[in-house]
């Protein structure tokens, strides 16, 4: 039982009596964290200490069902935490998290691992016919006591404690590398006091410079940073070619210092605990366990596909190399092509070939009307509606929120977009939530609150925020996510996501972004409204497959990178992880022009995840291809096959087996037929 005192005193202990039963973000302040964790974490023992001494029999409702509902304290607080150390970070945050990281950990294990739990589960899961159990509940039994097996909840007591302590060791580490490059990040700063190295540049790009020069009190000056909405338009116009140098080199060297935010020693300690945990739980290697209960099965079915595309691109991207490098030589270069020449002759060249200049197309992609036109192709597709709503709690204030309702009008969800990079928020682009669709244990259906956060460009001067076509896409696959969210249809809190086919939602929206009839609905000019012209659309078209052989070798490097470094079947004390990097690529033949598109010092999905999961966007490619045919074969914007793929897929993704999703709404299997010709592969 929580206090009266406590209740009143601390938000996130109190009932939260907001609008939709949103976290009541601005009410808490971080000194309510740790007292809350500490009665959350009692609070869900307690339930589950309740749960495993029941003693009537174990059925699935009075052990695995409770299990589902137990923790809810705990789960809430976690989120508010979660939301917090994602888009408003501080360096107490930071330091609270790591005090936590461990006893979560910790807590998580007592209870994964507690014996009597797992008999009780293995009990309902061996008679698991006598429970008359749906198709839901069912895959999710299976799933968790998968789950409890690969978590080592059938191993000897002696070999838990030794696996809770590389867990909790785990957790640490891995907090650590993550926060040393949001630190790397926020370091690095390129200050220009010289307007001629300016040249090249998009106004824009010199505007937002000014900005931050002003914000960091160096007025007069320009300060560029490795967030890409500052950094890629850098490199893709600057002239000033030791500048580009200096800026990329920044970028792929985080965490690779030799200072107080150097990763290489944490990610070869997280790789070794990895190689040691795996042995311990009785599996070749980590990539083993995590691949099991997805779709690939195994790393070597990974590596098959990978691997396929892999001799598939590098014939592509040298001759990419040489078209830069020829471009180069004509304009009387003395100097052979490095990665920080990669983007910049890449613009030039694409200008050449399609006269097409990335900066004529941004002053199409102004942020609202391309938000607006994700809208309209969810309507379009599945009929519901996006409003802006005012008085919602959020955890920034930059955050904006809209109530999402379906096309009767009734209350779907509500849908939290956070745009912009600042120094408080981790990099990059995610979907998340702060509550899953369910039911509670009354029956009551609770809608779900989903979020999309990225890093765009931001306004500047004049300029309202104009996205680059990487970014256009990027919140069309970030949409993609949250679709996923919007319309599940998990009757819990759990649910168990194969996270190959975490990809398709998202990747499959991608293909609507750049279509004639969806550009005319969202691609107009910030300043005159007019719609992008035929012309421009037809440049795009023409140069999409341009300079795609280094946009996907780079993903395929680190997706290798990724699975080679959890392949590892033995403990390396002195691993370098950079020479391991090296060599690896090397021996695959990765060209030096090119870098993996994450190293290993910054390689942040495989600290929450993506850990020998990197190959996921890959194998998710061969599905979203192979989908979007479906709407290929008959319309656009044909609402039964978007309904078809609303039920079959988005709605049961979790609650469901992967490929039988996919085979009920395709109607068979998928092919890679699809995916290789958009590559241009034979």
């Amino acid at each position: 039982m929580i206090s009266c005192s406590k209740k009143e005193t601390n938000p996130l202990l109190s009932e939260w009596d907001t609008p939709y039963g949103v976290p009541p973000f601005e009410q808490v302040e971080i000194e309510h964290f740790a007292p809350a964790f500490e009665i959350a974490m009692k609070e869900h023992k307690d339930e589950m200490e309740a749960i495993i001494t029941n003693s009537e029999e174990p059925t699935y409702e009075n052990t695995v069902e409770a299990s589902y509902y137990a923790g809810e304290l705990l789960s809430r607080v976690r989120t508010v935490f979660g939301a917090f150390n994602s888009v408003n970070i501080s360096d107490e945050l930071q330091e609270l998290a790591r005090e936590l990281s461990p006893k979560l950990s910790a807590h998580y294990d007592e209870i994964s691992l507690d014996p009597r739990y797992f008999e009780r589960y293995k009990t309902v899961y061996e008679n698991k016919e006598n429970f008359d159990l749906n198709d839901e509940q069912l895959f999710l039994l299976e799933s968790g006591y998968k789950g409890f097996v690969q978590s080592g909840a059938a191993l000897p007591e002696d070999k838990k404690e030794e696996l809770k302590k590389m867990n909790q060791e785990l957790s640490g580490l891995t907090l650590q590398y993550s926060q040393n490059i949001l630190a790397e990040v926020n370091r690095f700063k390129l200050v220009i006091d010289n307007q001629e190295d300016l040249a090249g540049l998009p106004q824009a790009s010199i505007d937002a410079a000014a900005e931050t020069a002003a914000k960091d009190s160096l007025e007069g000056k320009w300060v560029f940073t490795i967030q890409k909405p500052s950094m890629i338009p850098f490199l893709q116009y600057a002239d000033n070619r030791e500048l580009r140098k200096e800026i990329y080199d920044a970028y792929v060297n985080q965490g690779n210092h030799d200072d107080e935010y150097d990763n290489k020693e944490n990610l070869a300690k997280i790789l070794n605990l990895r190689v040691k945990r795996a042995e311990l739980l009785g599996y070749e290697d980590h990539a083993s366990i995590r691949t099991e209960n997805r779709m690939a099965q195994n790393p070597e079915n990974v590596f098959d596909l990978l691997n396929q595309l892999w001799d598939g691109i590098l014939p592509k991207v040298k001759q990419e190399r040489a078209a830069l490098q020829g471009m180069i030589d004509k304009e009387g270069g003395d100097f052979k092509l490095a990665p920080h020449d990669w983007f910049y002759y890449t613009e030039k060249l694409r200008k050449e070939k399609y006269d097409l200049d990335e900066s004529e197309v941004r002053p199409y992609f102004e942020l609202e009307n391309v938000r607006q036109g994700i809208f309209d192709v969810a309507n379009k597709l599945y009929g519901i509606t996006f409003t802006p709503i005012e008085g919602i709690p959020v955890p920034h204030p930059e955050t904006t929120v809209y109530e999402v309702k379906e096309a009767d009008g009734s209350h779907l969800a509500l849908f939290f977009m956070d745009m912009h990079p600042r120094a408080s928020k981790r990099g990059g682009a995610w979907c998340g939530g702060f509550r899953e669709h369910y039911y509670t244990q009354d029956g009551e259906e609770v809608k779900p609150l989903v979020t999309n956060v990225t890093n765009f460009t931001r306004p500047s001067g004049d300029s309202p925020a104009l996205l680059s076509v990487d970014e256009v896409e990027t919140m069309f696959h970030e949409f993609g996510h949250a679709l996923d969210g919007l319309f599940s249809e998990t009757s819990y809190t759990t649910s168990n996501i194969a996270w190959d086919f975490v990809e398709l939602p998202s990747q499959i929206m991608e293909h609507w972004a750049f279509e004639k009839d969806v550009l005319k609905m969202y691609a107009k000019h910030y300043k005159t409204g007019e719609v992008i012209p035929d012309e421009l659309i037809e440049k795009l078209h023409a140069s999409a497959n341009f300079n795609q052989g280094f946009a996907l070798t780079e993903v395929l490097a680190a997706s290798l990178l990724d699975m080679r470094f959890h392949t590892m079947t033995e403990e390396t004390p002195e691993l370098n992880v950079m020479e391991f990097e090296k060599e690896y690529l090397n021996s695959i033949g990765l060209i030096p022009e090119i870098y993996s598109r994450y190293r290993s010092t910054y390689f942040n999905h495989i600290m929450g995840g993506y850990d020998a999961g990197y190959y996921s966007y890959t194998w998710a490619s061969v599905l979203d291809n192979d989908a979007f045919e479906a709407f290929k074969e008959t319309s656009l914007f044909d609402q039964e096959t978007a309904q078809s793929f609303r039920e079959n897929v988005l709605a049961k993704n979790g609650i469901k087996d992967a490929m039988e999703m996919y085979v009920a709404f395709r109607g068979r299997e998928p092919k890679i037929e699809a995916l290789l010709m958009n590559l241009g592969i034979n």
